[in-house]
């Protein structure tokens, strides 16, 4: 798990957790996580440190990323660290990816107040994420893109819409705790290989 401490990536390893999953969550600092039962924390502090994220993936059936980058400014992280991931997991053995991205991004920008408002406001992170995905489409591997519109911190209701060509208005959103449901679904029963679902309630 990349992005584990992050707010959506925490409630992936919680839901992960509470359906009976092991997780290795990749962090800066052990101890960044409460101890769990099926938890295990690896350090990696250098998004470079191939060695560290490949010892990682021993035994592991697939991989989430919920990586954001940096809130402002030039971002690279979910860039550098797919550049990583990708020939660590072809290396292991392990086929299952499943990123988180944006609306927005790639032919998902379209003319609408939602895509003119999240590139005037973080474009830096969603070119970021462009360049992620460029990655992970080219990699081989049995991956799925999720796309969702704004996040929330609403609780989870299990009640949410899925689907590659879902309507994205302005207000539209979906909660980090349903997302999160909805990443560990998709790891459990994929259903959206090399696809880019988006998700919304």
């Amino acid at each position: 798990m990349l992005g584990a401490t992050g707010a959506t990536g925490r409630l992936v390893v919680s839901t992960a957790l509470r359906r009976g999953h092991h997780v290795t969550a990749l962090v800066r600092r052990t101890g960044s996580l409460e101890p769990a039962p099926g938890l295990r924390e690896v350090g990696w502090t250098d998004l470079g440190d191939a060695e560290t994220l490949s010892s990682a993936l021993a035994g592991t059936d697939a991989v989430v990323s919920a990586l954001g980058g940096a809130a402002s400014g030039p971002t690279s992280v979910c860039t550098d660290a797919m550049a990583v991931t990708v020939p660590a997991m072809q290396h292991a053995g392990v086929s299952r990816l499943v990123v988180l991205s944006a609306h927005g991004v790639a032919e998902s920008r379209d003319r609408s107040l939602y895509s003119r408002a999240v590139w005037a406001g973080v474009a830096e992170r969603l070119r970021d994420k462009e360049a992620m995905e460029t990655l992970v489409t080219a990699s081989g591997l049995r991956w799925t893109i999720v796309r969702p519109p704004k996040l929330t911190h609403a609780r989870a209701t299990g009640r949410y819409r899925v689907a590659p060509d879902l309507p994205v208005r302005l207000w539209t959103s979906v909660g980090r705790a349903d997302l999160a449901e909805f990443v560990v679904r998709e790891v459990e029963d994929p259903r959206h290989v090399h696809a880019f679902p988006r998700v919304a309630r």
